[in-house]
């Protein structure tokens, strides 16, 4: 019995003495994360005098190869385009609504392909809408 008297006492002046021994002051934590940043755009600088790039000598033009003066004469037979540019070198051209039934179009992919694919073909396309009438396309040959 007396080593539990000598224990439960030694328990005691431990946790007395505990109590009684001054707190040793802890060194304050740092924060855990770093501060975030504002998110702004970076301010640009003042630019002085830029350099002038120095400039490349003039290329020799390239050979064009016979096959592709060929591809290049007019669209491949029976595309889309050939079609269209059939319909448009008509006397008096085509109208919206046939090229939109011929191709199966509506009428802004029409008036876009007119615009597009046909002024970069190097067609000229000239459209016109007389009084009271349908708007025409037609190329001038």
């Amino acid at each position: 019995m007396k080593t539990i008297e000598n224990e439960a006492s030694s328990t005691l002046e431990a946790q007395a003495a505990a109590t009684t021994e001054p707190l040793e002051p802890k060194a304050p934590t740092k924060p855990k994360a770093a501060k975030q940043a504002r998110r702004v755009a970076p301010t640009k600088a003042k630019s002085g005098k830029k350099a002038t790039p120095a400039k490349k000598p003039a290329k020799a033009p390239k050979s064009k190869k016979t096959s592709k003066a060929k591809e290049s004469a007019g669209p491949r037979e029976g595309s889309k385009t050939a079609q269209v540019v059939a319909m448009l070198r008509r006397k008096n051209g085509a109208t919206l609504a046939e090229i939109m039934d011929k191709m199966g179009w509506q009428k802004h992919t029409v008036r876009g392909f007119m615009a597009g694919a046909m002024k970069k073909a190097g067609y000229t396309v000239e459209s016109f809408k007389p009084e009271g009438g349908e708007r025409t396309y037609r190329i001038n040959q």
